[in-house]
C-alpha cells in the first residue's frame, strides 16, 4: 500500500503536459504546510513528496527550464511564508532535490498568494510559464484560489497552473483546486488510489499530447490603390530567440509549430524593408498577413497645351517606366482604364501621342499598368482640324479613281464610298490614306448616289465627306447560240472594260461569283476560251467586279 500511494503522486505529476518537450518554463509549487505530516498508509505525506519529486526530477531532461517554490516551510500561522527557493534554470535538479529534501513543514497553506508569486518568478506576463500545484488541502489564507486563477490567465502570456490534489478529502477543497486549474486553462488531478490514478491518466494524455498548431503566413505590398504580390524572404523566431524557421524564399507559406509565442519576420527583397508580428498559438490555426506600403512614384508630364484633332504630340515624361505603363488621353474625370489614345512609355520619351478626334478639353494621363492608377494628368485643348476632300462628282461603275485629301493622316485613317446617311462602318468600297494622296480608290459597282468620307480611326468618326454620284454602264455579248464542249468560245463584248470585269460561262442557277470557265475583259476583245467539259445549258455572263461583284448582262449557250 505505501508504494501505491507514492506511485500515484509520481504519475500524476511525470504525467502533466509542463515536462512535455519543448515545455514551457516550469516551477514547481510545493506545499509545506503542517499538514503534510499527515500519513497515507502509514507514510508522512512530506516523505511521499519527497521521494517522489526525488525520482522525477532523474528522469526530466537537464534542459528543461524547472524551478521550486514552496509555502509554510519556516513559520506557524504565517500567511506569507512563501518562498521561491530555485529559480527556473535547466540543470538545477540536484539543487531542487536537496531544497525538498530539506523542508520541514511547519505553517498555514497560501497556496493562491505562492501560485502568484511562482507565475511572478516565471514572468508570465512576458512568456509562456506554467505552475505545477502540489497541495493536500484548502485555502487557509482567506484568498480566493478560482479569481487568482482567472486574473492569471487573463494577465499572462500562455499561463497555465496544474493541480495534484494529494490526498484531498474535503469537497470544498477539491473544488477550490479544480477551479484554479479550470480558469488557466489547466488540469486537477486527484492523487489518492489505483483507480482515480487511472481515470486522471486518461485526461492527462489528452493534454500531454502535444497538438501541433499551424501557422500560415503571407505578406502583399500596397501600390497606391492597388495590391500586389511582393518578393519576401520570411524567419519565425520562439521568444526565447530561437530561430524555428530559417531564412525561406516564398510569397506565402504555412508551418506547422508547438504552441507558444513567436515573431514573424518578412524580409522585403527590393529594399530590404523588414516587418513584424508577435503571434500566440494556443489550440487554434492561425494565420500572419504582413502588408507592405510602397509608396506611388512622382510623375511629371510635358506636352503642348493644345493640338488640331487627330494629330500626333510629342509628350515627355519622367516616371517609372513600368512594366505595361502607358500614356494616354482621356475626358477629364473618367476612370483609369478608359481612354481615347494611348502610347506606351517603352515606346520612347519624348512619347508620340495621337490626340484626340473631336475638339475638346482632354487629359493627358501617365498610367501605371499595375492598378491602373493615374500617377500623373496635364490638361490639353484639342482644336478643329481643317479636313477637305476632292473627287469627279460623278464616276461610272467600278471604276478606280482618285482622291484628294487633306486631314490628319494618321495610320489606320482612311476613305471610304458609302450611301448617304451610313454609319462610318457601314462602307460598300474603302482605301487607307497611308497609300497615297491622291489616293486611289474603286467605285462601287451599283449605280446610284453616295458619298465619299474621311473616317478617323481612333474614334470611327467621319471627318469629312463630299457627295458621288455612280453612272451605269450598259454591257453586251455577241457570242455563238451553241458550242463544242471543251473548245473555245470567242465572245466580242462592250461595257465599262475596268481592271478585274471578266466574263464567264455558267449555269443560269449560279450566283454572281459563280462560273464553269471563265477570262478576264482586259485579255482582250473578243475574248476566247474554252466551253465547259460538259454538255448542258449554259449563260455567258459580263460580270462587273466590285466589292459586290454585278451581273450586267448574259446570254443563253448550249454545249454539245
Amino acid at each position: 500500500m505505501k508504494r501505491t500511494a507514492i506511485s500515484a503522486l509520481a504519475f500524476a505529476v511525470a504525467t502533466l503536459p509542463a515536462f512535455a518537450q519543448e515545455a514551457p518554463n516550469t516551477m514547481l509549487v510545493l506545499d509545506a504546510s503542517g499538514s503534510m505530516w499527515g500519513q497515507i498508509d502509514g507514510v508522512n505525506k512530506i516523505t511521499i513528496a519527497r521521494t517522489v519529486l526525488d525520482d522525477l526530477l532523474a528522469t526530466l531532461p537537464e534542459n528543461q527550464n524547472l524551478g521550486l517554490t514552496v509555502y509554510g516551510h519556516r513559520t506557524k500561522g504565517d500567511c506569507s511564508d512563501i518562498e521561491t527557493l530555485v529559480m527556473p534554470a535547466p540543470g538545477n535538479r540536484a539543487d531542487i532535490a536537496a531544497k525538498v529534501a530539506g523542508l520541514n513543514p511547519k505553517g498555514k497553506t497560501p497556496l493562491s498568494a505562492a501560485v502568484i508569486e511562482a507565475a511572478r518568478a516565471l514572468r508570465h506576463t512576458e512568456e509562456a510559464a506554467t505552475v505545477i500545484l502540489i497541495s493536500d488541502g484548502i485555502e487557509t489564507c482567506e484568498a480566493d484560489p478560482c479569481a487568482v486563477g482567472a486574473e492569471l490567465e487573463a494577465s499572462g502570456v500562455n499561463f497555465t497552473a496544474h493541480v495534484v490534489g494529494f490526498d484531498v478529502a474535503d469537497p470544498v477543497a477539491q473544488a477550490q483546486l479544480q477551479c484554479l486549474a479550470r480558469n488557466t486553462g489547466g488540469t486537477y488531478l486527484p492523487a489518492k488510489n489505483a483507480r482515480e490514478l487511472s481515470d486522471a491518466l486518461a485526461t492527462v494524455t489528452k493534454v500531454v499530447e502535444p497538438t501541433p498548431v499551424k501557422i500560415g503566413f503571407s505578406a502583399s505590398e500596397t501600390f497606391g490603390t492597388a495590391t500586389r504580390a511582393v518578393d519576401v524572404v520570411w524567419e519565425i523566431y520562439a521568444d526565447s530567440g530561437d530561430i524555428v524557421m530559417d531564412a525561406t524564399q516564398t510569397d506565402s507559406g504555412t508551418i506547422t509549430l508547438p504552441a507558444g509565442s513567436y515573431v514573424v519576420k518578412a524580409l522585403r527583397l527590393s529594399d530590404e524593408t523588414q516587418l513584424e508580428k508577435a503571434v500566440t498559438l494556443t489550440d487554434t490555426d492561425k494565420t500572419v498577413h504582413l502588408d507592405f506600403d510602397e509608396p506611388l512614384p512622382e510623375v511629371t508630364l510635358g506636352a503642348p497645351d493644345s493640338g488640331p484633332a487627330g494629330t500626333v504630340v510629342q509628350v515627355t515624361w519622367d516616371g517609372p517606366n513600368g512594366d505595361g505603363d502607358y500614356l494616354d488621353t482621356a475626358v477629364p474625370g473618367a476612370e483609369s482604364g478608359q481612354y481615347l489614345t494611348y502610347t506606351y512609355t517603352m515606346d520612347g520619351n519624348p512619347a508620340a501621342l495621337r490626340l484626340p478626334a473631336q475638339p475638346g478639353i482632354y487629359d493627358i494621363r501617365y498610367i501605371a499598368a499595375d492598378g491602373l492608377q493615374v500617377l500623373a494628368t496635364r490638361p490639353v485643348t484639342v482644336t478643329e482640324h481643317q479636313a477637305a476632300l476632292s473627287a469627279p462628282a460623278s464616276v461610272q461603275i467600278g471604276a478606280v479613281f482618285a482622291v484628294v485629301w487633306q486631314g490628319a493622316g494618321q495610320a489606320g485613317d482612311y476613305l471610304d464610298i458609302a450611301l448617304p446617311g451610313a454609319a462610318p462602318l457601314d462602307y460598300v468600297s474603302y482605301a487607307y490614306v497611308a497609300d497615297g494622296n491622291p489616293l486611289q480608290i474603286k467605285a462601287p459597282v451599283t449605280p446610284g448616289e453616295y458619298q465619299i468620307r474621311y473616317i478617323v480611326d481612333q474614334d470611327s468618326s467621319v471627318f469629312a465627306s463630299i457627295p458621288l454620284t455612280i453612272t451605269d454602264v450598259p454591257a453586251t455579248l455577241i457570242a455563238p447560240a451553241e458550242a463544242t464542249a471543251g473548245q473555245p468560245v470567242t465572245i466580242a463584248w462592250t461595257g465599262p472594260g475596268n481592271a478585274g470585269d471578266w466574263l464567264t460561262i455558267t449555269t443560269p442557277d449560279d450566283g454572281p461569283l459563280g462560273y464553269v470557265t471563265y477570262g478576264y475583259t482586259n485579255d482582250g476583245n473578243p475574248l476566247t476560251f474554252n466551253a465547259p467539259d460538259t454538255p448542258g445549258s449554259y449563260v455567258i455572263r459580263y460580270i462587273a467586279d466590285g466589292p459586290e461583284s454585278r451581273v450586267l448582262t448574259e446570254v443563253p449557250l448550249v454545249v454539245k
